[in-house]
């Protein structure tokens, strides 16, 4: 494992005090004014030594000296005059070199332990921080970041779907503050899918931040259009392919290796992140499919591997924890479309996810198999088409693809339509066919539609809507209740089991769930073995401090949803997105006032309009009630000669506020009141 210093390591068979020459060193010879070589190169040990090294010069009568143990000074011993004993001299004299070896045995060992403390100290510097901004506890808008040192590297940048609650919002994506104040020091985005809830935030992103993209060739070149179509471009970003085994440095912290799983779309890929503290392991979005439509399976052994190492994180999804079992092959669907192809006279119309490339694989498949042709419909459909086709993820007979225009030319047994909105988003192909407002496609009577997803929570009353739409029309539905025309490509809980006991983590992180999945996996994690007290439940802003031996939350980061209106960009209060709810419950009220120029005083009743606030029969009798009112209150604004003025009253919302008063205790509503000046 490579260490957070820069200080090299002894060489091989080099002793115990030679790895600490540079952080301490004992006095040399030159500063004591004795001779010999330096401390630092001079063997220590209990033998005897010569009387330079263990004694001083007697005066008087050669009197002997030792060095006192405790104190370090000199103290005499028993004279013996100059016939005495000799032995008991040299006794004397080996005594106190003992001593003097002894004290800098234990002065050099000391300093060692102190060197080793600071050592260790200094592997401490740095910590390495999980941060996500966005993932956790909900479903889409991934995107995690991994800083150490002066690095960092980012994990997806996907899109959310807006809440029925966010009027006019097209979608969600993450809040860049952290990652842009720090541009400087990411080093890579690292993509784990194509999907758009884990690339869709790219080109918002990608603006104000140009560095390295690392992903599957779908995956990269979804990127690239995904850029090119919001106007980023791909100047100054470098964009990589990668396979699986390869491994990629990312500045001087970071390696990461791309791993095979299987998902619902092809270049799917977990990651392993070997950072200076620790492995760390990314599963991404996967699921064990041991007959995958192409490719190889998912790479177990890897994960075993790295198991076997040591794994000091692992992040891994949530969706489907509360599925009991493993989850079927995508084979499975694939062999339901050629059961209904067999026994569907009209028209067959499917939709599911534009990315979903191993789908769309297998409509293609049944439809040759039928003799019926496909046409598509919706951009992002069309786009991922292409570049599949492209990279040759699709094998197809050319002439089986039409023109969405060219299906009135063959009868209804021949076609097939493969279509956007499988989540009844409001402007989707399929949404407006049910809504009779696509301007090719209109729902017959001996239709059928499948509906080959899985609706994303919080998509469920919307997606019944339109079914129960295309019911009307005389469709035949099918949808995944009724039919195994969908399976999940997100690991079911036994598959979830597997990867745990494999990779053994000794911290654990649920992420890709709302909350009661991301509770259910954790659980999963401390069945298996892993503590509570190791395993986090984030918010995303969260940030996750690990070393080699502790992980805690500490600190926060800005992570609130960001609403895209458009092409613009705002913050989830603000004003216009509440000035959208109220018009949406009460509507809204226009008033104008017509005043003098020169003296201020009202020269017309007012004139009072409403859009959505009102029933046609209600409407002419409450406006004027409530016009009349106004005028008599403007009037007596007049007459008490106040020191506010008709202008200065609208300003300060005097007005807004009785009006609003009135039209409560007319309606028991409150709509959303516009007062506009006119001078003559």
């Amino acid at each position: 494992m490579t260490q957070p210093n820069n200080r090299k390591s002894p060489a091989k068979g080099a002793s115990e005090g030679a790895k600490y020459n540079n952080a301490v060193r004992l006095p040399s010879a030159s500063k004591t004014g004795r001779k010999g070589p330096s401390p630092s190169s001079r063997k220590i040990s209990s033998r005897k030594t010569s009387s330079r090294s263990g004694s001083t010069k007697a005066s008087g009568k050669g009197a002997p000296v030792s060095r006192a143990k405790s104190t370090g000074k000199l103290k005499s011993s028993k004279p013996l005059g100059r016939g005495g004993n000799v032995k008991a001299k040299k006794s004397a004299f080996t005594s106190a070199s003992d001593e003097v070896l002894s004290q800098i045995n234990s002065t050099f060992l000391q300093t060692v332990k102190d060197a080793e403390r600071a050592f260790a100290s200094k592997k401490e510097t740095h910590k390495l921080k999980v941060i996500p901004l966005g993932g956790m506890q909900e479903i889409g808008k991934n995107m995690t970041l991994f800083e150490y040192g002066n690095d960092i590297i980012i994990v997806d940048v996907g899109v959310a779907f807006p809440e029925e609650s966010m009027l006019g919002v097209d979608s969600v994506i993450q809040d860049y503050t952290y990652v842009l104040q720090n541009k400087d020091r990411v080093r890579g985005i690292f993509l784990t899918h194509g999907h758009e809830d884990h690339i869709g935030s790219l080109p918002f992103l990608m603006r104000e931040l140009k560095c390295p993209l690392y992903g599957g060739k779908l995956t990269i070149e979804l990127a690239r259009h995904k850029l090119m179509e919001g106007g980023v471009g791909t100047r100054g970003i470098e964009l990589v392919y990668c396979a699986a085994g390869d491994t990629i440095k990312a500045g001087s912290s970071f390696s990461v290796e791309f791993i095979r799983v299987n998902h619902s779309i092809a270049d799917a890929f977990a990651f392993a992140i070997r950072t200076p503290i620790g492995n760390i392991i990314h599963t991404g979005d996967f699921k064990i499919d041991f007959t995958p439509i192409n490719g190889d399976p998912i790479d177990l052994g890897r994960f075993a591997e790295y198991g076997r190492q040591g794994v000091l994180l692992m992040l891994a999804e949530s969706t489907n924890v509360e599925i009991p079992g493993s989850s079927p092959s995508e084979k499975h669907v694939g062999e339901s479309f050629q059961r209904i192809f067999q026994n569907t006279t009209g028209r067959i119309i499917i939709a599911t996810f534009s990315s979903h490339v191993h789908r769309m694989q297998q409509i293609f498949t049944a439809a040759e198999m039928y003799n019926r042709k496909v046409a598509l419909i919706g951009r992002s459909m069309l786009n991922t088409f292409s570049v599949a086709n492209s990279l040759g993820y699709i094998t197809m007979n050319p002439s089986t693809l039409i023109d969405i225009n060219d299906i009135n030319k063959y009868e209804p047994e021949e076609v097939v339509i493969l279509t956007t909105g499988s989540q009844a988003e409001p402007m989707s192909a399929l949404s407006r066919m049910a809504f009779a407002s696509h301007r090719v496609v209109d729902i017959h009577a001996g239709d059928t539609v499948i509906l080959s997803a899985h609706p994303i929570p919080g998509n469920e009353k919307p997606i019944y809507r339109v079914i129960n739409e295309l019911f009307r029309r005389g469709a035949h539905v099918i949808y995944e209740s009724l039919a195994d025309v969908h399976v999940s490509g997100h690991a079911y809980l036994d598959e979830l089991t597997l990867i745990h006991t494999l990779v053994k983590p000794k911290y654990f992180v649920p992420c890709h769930g709302e909350y009661r999945m991301l509770f259910r996996h954790a659980v999963l994690a401390q069945r298996l073995g892993t503590p509570e007290s190791r395993t986090f439940i984030l918010n995303n802003g969260d940030v996750l401090e690990l070393t080699a031996d502790s992980a805690k939350i500490n600190g926060y980061v800005p992570a609130a949803p960001v609403l895209i209106d458009g092409a613009g960009a705002a913050d989830i209060d603000n004003r216009v997105f509440r000035d959208r709810r109220v018009l949406a419950d009460d509507g809204v009220v226009s008033v104008s006032i017509v005043i003098s120029k020169v003296s201020g005083k009202l020269l017309c009743p007012p004139v009072m309009q409403s859009v959505g606030f009102l029933f046609d029969s209600e409407a002419g009798p409450i406006q004027h009630e409530c016009a009349q009112k106004l005028y008599n209150y403007l009037h007596r604004l007049e007459s008490q000669k106040s020191t506010k003025s008709i202008r200065e009253a609208v300003e300060s919302n005097h007005i807004r506020d009785a009006l609003k008063s009135m039209l409560y205790e007319s309606t028991k509503r409150r709509p959303l009141i516009m007062i506009s000046i006119m001078e003559i």
